[in-house]
């Protein structure tokens, strides 16, 4: 399959390139700048992002130009476009002012195949310290705004562009017309990318990949375990065996529920109940972090215990997705959280490692369920967790702690599956994700009839989102918030006082911790 490979300099918006080239029904992956696969004669384009360095920066991230400038077509943006210019004679300088927001270009070359489509003043978002000043020789002008001369040039000699502008992002108004410009008619994308495609072309690989080995899958009960599970049932049928670990932090019913809905979807699942383990090696425990690795080193010792069971098994499947890797893994060093089901397995579990969803955004995963055949409930789930409400109760664990996170949890969830909105969707529907947080280090006062209360307040989260890189907080309808609130406190023993969370993310994550 055709596909275009975005080298990551380290940009926070390299995934929204991604995201909006995979729109394109073209297939792509990203990776590290200097991992460019070398005679693989699917690529059709190469796409450089931008970095927080600046060319100037002796910790600069570097990549070979010739490996691909020449061969196929090539687009940078950012600090792609000045990487670029200043590998090849031009010249980048640190202005000493930064250059960032919306913009107009104000001079464009309409005849140019990226701007082709494009209005007058369209406006586009910079994000820059340096600017560049001058051009490579064999090099020639293709949009200017005010301040920026160079905000887009093209090679003469070679298929190869570059724009000091985000294209990727929401407030370049025609960034999908120039990404579109470039990745099919440049590139010559076919746009075969599609969910159906992409089941067959895995389906494939897997059999390809695993031949008749036994693979073993750990399942959570969210959405990307559950498609893992149907796709590699699809694969390789009853070679696959899956483990269901209750870690005892999953919301109120799950592990009966879940077990219940996979029986239907005629998988081969083992049940371990392991939440006295957990709960013992998390007492006392209330760093975020320490929680999250505590919970993965955990769950691969139970998951190795119930796997050595299966002896001939040679493979362990995981539902890691896209976003799963963007926050535990940065080529700048820094991580946001850890995931339990990112980083690779121990020396003694004796498993190779297979991630069929590794490349997929959420919402591609929903899509390929629903080319499964998946049934509704379990593909519209809300993102949850891999541990659990662990991550949700702030502060050290307790069994008392999560029975009430679970009881609010529940009350807030059912009732946005009950809640029908004017244009008559389920309000469930709407939202990307939601969520109840338990305050357990804070107390606060309340009355109850004619006693005074001193018990934790619960916070409410609900996002809108695509993909999980960017949410912003959901307008949740008053009477619905209203009804939510006065039933958790009526109900729910040692919850007194329910708040709405209104941060976005960034700067805040969906999580808590």
């Amino acid at each position: 399959m055709q596909k275009i490979i975005i080298l990551d300099f380290g940009s926070q918006t390299t995934q929204l390139i991604g995201r909006r080239i995979r729109e394109l029904d073209t297939f792509c992956e990203i990776l590290p700048y200097n991992k460019f696969p070398k005679d693989d004669p699917t690529v059709i384009g190469v796409i450089l992002s931008g970095s927080p360095y600046s060319v100037h920066d002796p910790e600069a991230f570097k990549v070979d130009l010739s490996q691909f400038v020449g061969k196929v077509p090539v687009l940078g943006i950012c600090y792609g476009a000045q990487y670029i210019s200043h590998k090849n004679g031009g010249r980048v300088e640190q202005t000493g002012t930064r250059e960032y927001g919306r913009v107009n270009l104000t001079t464009v070359d309409f005849d140019n195949p990226l701007f082709k489509g494009f209005n007058e003043n369209s406006q586009v978002w910079m994000s820059h310290g340096d600017t560049i000043t001058a051009i490579p020789d064999d090099c020639h002008v293709i949009a200017s705004t005010t301040d920026v001369k160079f905000a887009s040039y093209a090679s003469i000699k070679n298929p190869l562009w570059a724009v000091q502008f985000h294209p990727e992002v929401y407030h370049s108004l025609q960034g999908k017309t120039l990404l579109k410009n470039f990745v099919v008619d440049i590139c010559g994308s076919k746009q075969e990318w599609s969910p159906a495609s992409y089941v067959e072309t895995t389906v494939k690989q897997l059999r390809e990949q695993v031949g008749k080995d036994r693979v073993i899958l750990g399942l959570s009960g969210g959405v990307d375990s559950s498609v893992c599970a149907t796709l590699l049932n699809k694969a390789i049928g009853k070679n696959l065996t899956c483990i269901f670990v209750d870690h005892g932090m999953l919301r109120k019913n799950e592990f009966s529920k879940v077990m219940e809905a996979y029986e239907g979807l005629g998988l081969n699942v083992v049940g371990v109940d392991a939440s006295e383990k957990f709960f013992k090696d998390l007492e006392g425990v209330t760093d975020p972090e320490q929680k999250r690795k505590i919970i993965g080193r955990d769950f691969v010792e139970v998951f190795n215990a119930e796997a050595k069971k299966i002896t001939d098994a040679k493979w362990l499947a995981q539902g890691t997705i896209y976003p799963d890797r963007i926050e535990s893994l940065s080529i700048t060093g820094m991580v946001i959280k850890s995931h339990h089901n990112v980083g690779g397995l121990p020396k003694d579990m004796h498993l190779q490692l297979c991630e069929p969803l590794k490349w997929l955004f959420k919402d591609e995963v929903r899509r390929v369920g629903y080319e499964l055949g998946m049934p509704e409930h379990l593909i519209k789930r809300h993102p949850f967790p891999g541990p659990g409400l662990a991550v949700r109760i702030l502060g050290d664990i307790t069994r008392e702690k999560v029975r009430i996170l679970q009881e609010a949890d529940d009350i807030y969830i059912e009732n946005m599956h009950n809640y029908v909105c004017d244009d008559g969707e389920v309000l469930y529907d709407k939202v990307w994700q939601a969520g109840t947080i338990l305050l357990s280090t804070i107390r606060s006062v309340g009355v109850m009839g004619d006693e005074r209360t001193y018990e934790h307040p619960v916070a409410l989260r609900a996002v809108t989102s695509t993909d999980a890189m960017s949410a912003d907080w959901a307008h949740l309808p008053y009477d619905f918030m209203a009804k939510v609130s006065n039933e958790i406190i009526n109900k729910v023993k040692g919850v007194n006082r329910v708040c709405y969370d209104i941060s976005s993310k960034p700067p805040s994550t969906i999580e808590w911790e």
